[in-house]
């Protein structure tokens, strides 16, 4: 049976702790799919061919990762693709009280879809993309939290 995952977010901008967990999820599903969520209710730093672009410049074209956008519900982007796995990150027990119910409501709507929490390495727990554009408006250096052509990308975006 191939075990396809979803991590979906918003990645904006893709962060040390989002690539951890999408390297570490490698080793449990056989195809990942890293999903950038389009929320109309937000406005993002970086469009979401942007996001794309730095997520598939971090991994390098590795054949097992792909890349993709959706809107509306992950369920039905889930069925769509076949998958019932979805890979959640947990930073802080703040965190789960939300994702425990997208996580029930994602199983409501699609039967066989079960929600799998990771949590980031030890050294990246803090890290938000929020916290990381923040930073970057600021002109704090990033690099080291982010892929280098992320930092790039934000150095572009909030010039000093």
């Amino acid at each position: 049976m191939n075990r396809i995952a979803i991590y979906p977010g918003s990645f904006d901008p893709p962060t040390r702790g989002h690539e951890d967990l999408i390297r570490r999820a490698l080793g449990m599903f056989d195809q990942l799919i890293v999903a950038v969520a389009i929320n109309p209710n937000k406005e993002p730093l970086f469009s979401v061919d942007e996001r794309l672009a730095m997520l598939r410049t971090a991994f390098d074209g590795n054949p097992r990762i792909e890349f993709a956008s959706f809107s509306g519900l992950l369920a039905d982007f889930a069925r769509a693709r076949q998958s019932t796995i979805v890979l959640r990150g947990l930073r802080a027990v703040s965190d789960f009280e939300y994702e425990f119910q997208m996580a029930m409501m994602n199983r409501r709507l699609h039967g066989e879809l079960e929600t799998v929490f990771l949590v980031p390495a030890v050294d990246l727990t803090y890290l938000s993309s929020s916290l990381i554009r923040e930073a970057a408006r600021f002109g704090a250096n990033v690099d080291g939290l982010v892929h280098p052509a992320v930092a790039d990308a934000l150095r572009r975006k909030f010039p000093q």
